[in-house]
């Protein structure tokens, strides 16, 4: 399973995952459960036009393959674009990626989100976009 996290610093989660260019990648055994040892993350710096807002889905992209994102906020068109790339996007409030990815795994709910004004602009912007 592979488990992708927005972040602004490699140390947190952060938001606005459509924009984020930061990311920690965690690959763990299909068994894994909320005990299991966490590996050390892969740490991916993505140029802005890998960044999913201004990918153009013209060939490969770095988290292809990730089956789960865990992250403070996405807009709309995130949620869809990954999920046509088989990952399922999950919000939480959580900021450290180890609690967020062993909630996930305990199948216990996330913490919510802090509010993200970002988000409103997002879903105007998601109205008008090309990737729906």
């Amino acid at each position: 399973m592979k488990i992708a996290l927005s972040t602004k610093d490699f140390k947190t989660i952060s938001g606005h995952a459509g924009q984020a260019r930061k990311w920690l990648l965690y690959e763990l055994p299909d068994a894994s459960d909320a005990r299991t040892d966490l590996p050390a993350p892969q740490q991916i710096d993505l140029p802005k036009e890998m960044a999913i807002h201004h990918f153009n889905e013209d060939g490969p992209h770095p988290l292809d393959g990730v089956t789960l994102i865990l992250t403070f906020s996405a807009g709309d068109g995130f949620f869809r674009r990954m999920a046509k790339r088989g990952a399922k996007v999950v919000l939480t409030g959580e900021p450290d990626p180890a609690t967020a990815i062993r909630h996930y795994l305990a199948g216990h709910d996330q913490p919510k989100p802090p509010f993200d004004i970002t988000t409103k602009f997002c879903k105007l912007h998601d109205l008008f976009s090309r990737h729906k």
